[in-house]
């Protein structure tokens, strides 16, 4: 007899799965192995976990009456945060949009177009397909984890399918046509388009993480000047900069610019408590890091505090302060505009990306034909399971199955430039 609640195993078993240990060997922003003092995909996974669980727990314990509205379950909150990057592939976003165009029109590497997915690659639909479809527990009878339905319902932060004619369902979505009726079970009991009030959280849970952890690593290294972000040289620059990004948001409001001017204002007032974040070259020494744990410790915790539930049932489930939110979304910004645009991080992911190209159009052509002595053991029965779906979707479900050395090492062994070792399956 199980002693626990359904939602504690759905959220013991997402931890314990295999597709929640590979995130250890992927992607964060940085490539995973490259530095230690960078986040991987799974240590951020387990801080949004931690933020997620306190949200949900904040929250039943300030407002009761409309948690229970909402039927708030902290647990839930937990289980989908430990899911909500499962579906990232190696390589991290790069590498997502290379499977979309990919998955979307095989011809770019050799395949036809009859094999095309036409929902392509999405990072949330592959995670709510490898709960639901490819993560093994039981018999071929019933694939997935056997999750409750509020569990995957709180993973979906786009709750719609690919709709091409609709801004806001074009570029992100949480499921693919493939797993339409699991979607549609999930989302039985739901409110039309709106998120639940468990992936509200994670979805802000997430956001917290992202800004703030992110920021933490990039400072330790050196490549986040605080100086310069903090100067009236470099403030309007940054300003226009997170604009530009928000601008691409529909619902974009009118007084953007204020807004992101005063939540500038606001994270310069909170810095200057932290001098020794801010002023100096961080060396590792003793109140260096006491101040910037503190720092983050500061952040998080107003951030955490700014998320309340709605106390009816008429829109959003929870509503975030606008000013927290405006501050997460610039320091957002600062990770992007001093990282992500760096010419050796564009460098790699040029390389990268010819990785997932060339490994996708050999799991296209081979797992077509069935030649699956070709395949490593583990992403054969993708193919043998999974037989009605498109081969542009199985080929894509073997790419995004692989941790980022596995990917390497896999590339270097099928296109002839490492021979590795017959003893040595690299996928396991």
């Amino acid at each position: 007899m199980d002693q626990r609640r359904a939602f504690e195993r759905d959220r013991d078993r997402i931890l314990y799965s295999s597709a929640f240990h590979r995130l250890a060997g992927i992607t964060q922003i940085v490539r995973a192995g490259e530095l230690d003092i960078f986040h991987t995909r799974q240590q951020h996974t387990y801080k949004v976990a931690q933020i997620g669980r306190r949200l949900a727990q904040y929250r039943l314990d300030k407002q009761p009456k409309a948690a229970k509205l909402h039927g708030l379950d902290a647990e839930v909150v937990e289980a989908a945060c430990l899911a909500h990057d499962l579906g990232h592939p190696p390589f991290g976003h790069a590498a997502e949009h290379e499977l979309d165009r990919l998955v979307c029109d095989p011809t770019l590497c050799g395949g036809l177009l009859v094999d095309a997915a036409p929902d392509g690659y999405e990072g949330n639909a592959q995670t709510f397909r490898i709960l639901t479809k490819l993560a093994v527990r039981y018999g071929k009878d019933s694939p997935g984890l056997d999750l409750t339905r509020a569990t995957l319902a709180a993973t979906l932060k786009y709750p719609w399918l690919r709709d091409l004619s609709h801004d806001k369902k074009k570029k992100k979505w949480s499921a693919y046509t493939s797993e339409k009726s699991a979607f549609e079970w999930a989302r039985a009991h739901c409110r039309s388009d709106y998120k639940t009030a468990e992936a509200e959280l994670m979805d802000w849970a997430d956001d917290i993480a992202y800004s703030v952890h992110d920021l933490e690593d990039f400072h330790r290294v050196g490549i986040i000047p605080w100086s310069e972000i903090l100067s009236d040289k470099a403030r309007d620059r940054i300003i226009d900069g997170a604009l530009k990004v928000w601008a691409l948001d529909p619902s974009n409001p009118a007084d953007a610019h204020v807004r992101l001017k005063h939540a500038m204002d606001r994270i310069k007032l909170r810095t200057k408590m932290f001098p020794r974040v801010t002023d100096e070259v961080y060396n590792g020494a003793r109140e260096q890091r006491r101040q910037l744990r503190n720092f983050t410790s500061t952040l998080i915790g107003g951030y955490v505090r700014a998320a309340t539930l709605a106390e009816n049932l008429e829109g959003d489930a929870v509503i975030i302060d606008p000013d927290a939110s405006d501050e997460v979304r610039l320091l957002k910004y600062f990770a992007r505009h001093y990282v992500i645009g760096l010419p050796a991080l564009h460098a790699q992911q040029y390389g990268q990306k010819r990785i997932v190209r060339d490994l996708f159009s050999i799991f296209l052509k081979e797992g077509k034909v069935k030649n699956f002595g070709l395949f490593p053991t583990r992403l054969q029965y993708i193919w043998e399971d999974n037989s009605d779906d498109k081969p542009a979707r199985l080929a894509a479900d073997c790419v995004a199955s692989l941790t980022e050395n596995e990917a390497y090492q896999l590339h270097g062994r099928l296109m002839g430039t490492e021979s590795g070792l017959v003893l040595d399956p690299i996928v396991r």
